[in-house]
């Protein structure tokens, strides 16, 4: 038994077979190992099975339709196709050493079960028109399953903004408390964020709507094939207009690695604020224990391990697209091998956002909050420094002037040991005349943390009327009858 013959599932299966069987009749020395070792990929495109079965057989389909096989033939091949894919499917089907990728395998195997005939399913293409389409097929189906996970996490977080209405939580600029929100206008801000995360993996399905098969190795083919018909039975929406750009472009990966990499991205900064929000000295939230972790060593400890995955694989999917930047960069026309590289960066972004989105929804689903601890630190006196500054404004200070005085005031009652809330009329006085005109009203203002949330009323704003109107647009959204 040859180890590097091998199964679906990957074991050592049967015995090996020459190199040039599916041809390689031009080479007279067999591929160095090395160089077969560099060049075979069958180890990571064996997921596209499903994608090259299905393609194959709408290929057989047409040609059979514009004349180039007979029906019998046609039937013949469907036949062998089912069979190579039902043992595939059930991890009985045997690799051989010289399957250099799925593709060949399979073809390879079509050959065994019917003999020549099996090498007639590749007229009128080209490996190379074969493996884009392909790729085609198999990232429409990540799109989509994208789509269907980004749809569940913002469900979740707009379910936990409806729960958390009216909770109020100190707003951050350089992690320092600038001025309150409520819970649910934050939560809502990743919302909004993977809603337009949505809009972009809509786009790049809408880009890989495009037939590439047809395009041969670069030029066309020889025959007088009927591209529309494997178009429609694939579910392709246009052709591929030119047949060198069809087989030399993977722009299309390109478009669903740009928002993945930015998907991720956002599911990073999620990451961080529930990480720094779960911390002892924080104590906004709790994760629940389904997704934290322990320590080996110290027992009290309750770790966001999750959390902070999400942080570490946005990197890693940000370099996959980087790095195909690189393959294409100044990369002549046609094909050329670099493209091979297409699918590992592919792979491991669609497997690594999949398996964070899942997360991110299951975390955001049972994260629970501390609305006596958020209450509080939302109510920090500090925060109502803004509102003093326009409460200056409304009676005619230029905000720059009332700025300076209410920057004033916050400086001498530090330096006091004061907060906002302990001064008096006296202090309000000295900081500007116009307080001294007001101190009623900026002493009922300092102690009434509502309202310096309630007087944010522009729309978008934080008070409680517009974020009614968040959770209504965004359920919009959600339903598909609005867009963001």
């Amino acid at each position: 038994m040859d180890d590097a013959d091998r199964t679906a599932g990957g074991a050592p299966q049967s015995i090996g077979a020459q190199r040039g069987e599916l041809g390689e009749a031009r080479l007279s020395e067999p591929q160095a190992q090395g160089f077969r070792a560099l060049n075979d990929s069958l180890r990571f495109d064996a997921r596209l099975w499903p994608e090259d079965i299905q393609a194959s057989r709408a290929h057989a389909r047409m040609l059979a339709a514009c004349g180039v096989i007979d029906q019998r033939e046609r039937d013949q091949l469907l036949a062998g196709l089912s069979q190579v894919a039902e043992e595939l499917a059930a991890q009985r089907f045997v690799f051989r050493d010289s399957d250099e990728d799925i593709h060949m395998a399979i073809e390879r195997r079509l050959i065994e079960l019917l003999g020549a005939l099996g090498g007639k399913l590749h007229t009128a293409r080209s490996r190379n028109d074969q493996v884009v389409t392909d790729l085609a097929l198999h990232l429409r189906s990540r799109c989509e399953r994208a789509d269907e996970l980004l749809s569940g996490l913002m469900a979740s977080l707009l379910e936990r903004a409806r729960e958390q209405l009216g909770v109020p939580i100190p707003g951050y600029t350089h992690l320092q408390r600038a001025q309150p929100v409520y819970l649910s206008h934050h939560l809502l801000a990743y919302f909004w964020m993977f809603a337009r995360d949505r809009r972009r993996f809509a786009f790049a399905r809408a880009e890989v709507g495009r037939l590439p098969l047809g395009a041969g190795a670069l030029a066309g083919v020889g025959f007088a094939i009927d591209r529309w018909a494997v178009a429609h039975e694939l579910g392709f929406e246009r052709l591929a207009p030119n047949s060198i750009d069809a087989v030399a472009s993977r722009d299309f990966v390109l478009d669903y690695l740009n928002a993945a990499a930015t998907t991720a991205t956002h599911l990073s900064r999620l990451g961080a604020e529930l990480v720094l929000w779960c911390s002892e000295e924080v104590s906004f939230c709790a994760l629940p224990d389904a997704w934290s972790a322990t320590s080996s060593i110290m027992p009290q400890k309750k770790n966001p391990d999750a959390a902070e995955l999400l942080r570490a694989k946005a990197p890693r999917i940000v370099a996959h697209l980087s790095a195909l930047h690189g393959v294409l960069h100044a990369l002549p026309l046609a094909y050329n091998k670099d493209l091979q590289e297409d699918k590992e960066h592919l792979f491991d972004s669609a497997d690594t956002l999949e398996l964070a989105l899942v997360a991110a929804r299951q975390m955001v689903a049972g994260v629970s909050f501390d609305r006596e601890r958020l209450s509080a630190a939302a109510g920090d006196p500090a925060l109502a420094a803004t509102e003093l500054a326009d409460l200056l404004a409304r009676r005619g200070v230029p905000f720059r002037e009332a700025h300076q005085a209410v920057g004033r005031l916050v400086r001498e009652a530090l330096a006091s040991g004061h907060t906002l809330a302990q001064i008096g009329t006296a202090e309000l006085a000295a900081a500007h005349p116009a307080l001294a005109e007001a101190s009623a009203e900026a002493l009922a203002l300092l102690g009434d943390p509502q309202r310096w949330i309630e007087s944010k009323i522009s729309a978008g704003g934080t008070a409680r009327v517009r974020v009614a109107e968040q959770l209504e647009q965004a359920q919009a959204v959600l339903d598909g009858s609005d867009e963001v």
